[in-house]
């Protein structure tokens, strides 16, 4: 069985960040399930991720935990503007302090600039590459130049269809005194 410092699905924080462990390492996306949920059946490049533990004095008190994580991906999204399929690179990179119990992460957290997390027993790096992978997703995925020019009415009659199939056009029509046929 793998140490607790250096098994990344039940990674004791504490001892990783005192011993300013570095592991990386890749997951298949198949086994990022929330992740796979928010992306097309294309997205199959692996999950690359480094993690770092730090130890740092802190002045007065015991010594602050910290991790360090980068991870890199690309998934398959469906573009808004075209609806076809887009490819889309996501990266990140993130620091968390750990501090004890819930309140103090609470309390920490609404004015750092960087994640407080409360220290676990146990942290599965996994669930949290992933929670950091889903906050990184585009919240409207678009290609920035869509491959197929988008469908336009153009011919007349199209437009004029289009109009009619407008919810208010016949609103619009009483309004100019005309009668809806």
């Amino acid at each position: 069985m793998k140490s607790r410092v250096t098994d990344p699905r039940h990674l004791e924080v504490e001892a990783f960040a005192q011993e300013s462990v570095r592991l990386e390492g890749h997951w298949p996306q198949d086994e990022l399930l929330r992740l796979k949920q928010s992306t097309l059946p294309e997205s199959r490049a692996d999950v690359a991720w480094v993690v770092q533990g730090e130890s740092r004095e802190a002045r007065g008190g015991a010594a602050e935990n910290w991790l360090h994580l980068t991870a890199e991906t690309s998934v398959t999204l469906q573009c808004q503007r075209c609806l076809s399929a887009m490819t889309a690179p996501l990266a990140i990179e993130s620091s968390f302090q750990f501090v004890a119990g819930e309140d103090a992460a609470a309390a920490l957290d609404a004015d750092s600039e960087h994640d407080v997390l409360a220290l676990t027993r146990e942290l599965d790096l996994l669930t949290l590459v992933e929670d950091e992978l889903l906050l990184a997703l585009p919240i409207v995925p678009r290609h920035e130049h869509c491959p197929q020019p988008l469908a336009v009415p153009v011919s007349e009659e199209e437009v004029a269809a289009e109009k009619e199939a407008h919810p208010f056009a016949a609103l619009a029509a009483l309004k100019r005194g005309q009668l809806p046929n």
